[in-house]
């Protein structure tokens, strides 16, 4: 499904890597609960990526890709700690136009040890 991002006179992208709206036409939205990585002891950049792929496995099943994504909204324990990692990672599969998103530091998170999760909204042609 073509997406198109929406830009507004005075509002600007905080950094890289996201659009600050996405208009999505399509019939079928596709929403993914918060995933997080297979491995809790790996190094954080480990960590997002592991998250990633499990979203690609996701969207693989549901019949669409990095590209029909409209939405990525992010949660970590340290988030000034691990932004910058975040940022570089979701470029490895993220690619213009780029899905809105969030990214959020919180206090605690479902699963003991978790240090990042991640959900996402498709819409699914």
């Amino acid at each position: 499904m073509p997406n198109r991002v929406i830009e507004a006179a005075g509002v600007v992208a905080a950094a890289g890597g996201y659009s600050p709206a996405v208009l999505a036409d399509g019939q079928r939205w596709l929403f993914l609960s918060g995933q997080v990585p297979t491995d809790l002891e790996a190094d954080i950049r480990t960590q997002i990526r592991q998250t990633f792929e499990q979203i690609h496995a996701l969207l693989g099943a549901a019949g669409a890709t990095f590209q029909d994504v409209v939405m990525i909204r992010a949660y970590f324990l340290q988030l000034e700690r691990h932004l910058a990692v975040f940022r570089e990672v979701r470029q490895e599969f993220l690619q213009p136009p780029y899905p809105a998103a969030t990214v959020v530091g919180v206090s605690a998170l479902a699963i003991p040890g978790l240090q990042v999760e991640i959900e996402a909204v498709a819409v699914v042609g």
